[in-house]
């Protein structure tokens, strides 16, 4: 059985789809972008503050759900540019203290609304 996770501490869905999606005790959290929640216009005024917001509302998505980052099995990175990679890497890390989730990071060509990255996660109940 699933459960959709909803917050309003994080973005709603632009499209036909859910924060996040609980089944069983795996947690599958859609790609977040930087979007203001007030103003609902996307955060582009540093590539370090754009990823601190993607995280802060990943982390809103995952206290819904009654987990934490130390629950984070994967992530998936998307850039518009690696070069990025290395301010991107340094916010996301500070997010997790040990035990590193799997992670994958590949360049896309655009992300919605033109965002500079976009951050989806699965994660499990421990």
């Amino acid at each position: 059985m699933k459960k959709v996770i909803f917050t309003p501490e994080a973005p709603a869905p632009i499209g036909p789809y859910s924060q996040a999606i609980l089944a069983g005790e795996t947690l599958y959290v859609s790609g977040q972008i930087a979007l203001d929640l007030s103003t609902k216009n996307l955060i582009k005024d540093s590539i370090k503050n754009e990823t601190k917001l993607v995280m802060e509302h990943l982390g809103a998505i995952l206290k819904a759900a009654g987990m934490s980052f130390d629950n984070v099995v994967k992530t998936n990175i998307f850039l518009s540019d690696m070069n990025n990679f290395v301010q991107v890497n340094e916010v996301y890390s500070s997010y997790f203290t040990k035990d590193f989730p799997a992670r994958a990071t590949i360049e896309a060509r655009r992300l919605p609304k033109d965002a500079n990255v976009e951050i989806s996660l699965e994660a499990v109940k421990l």
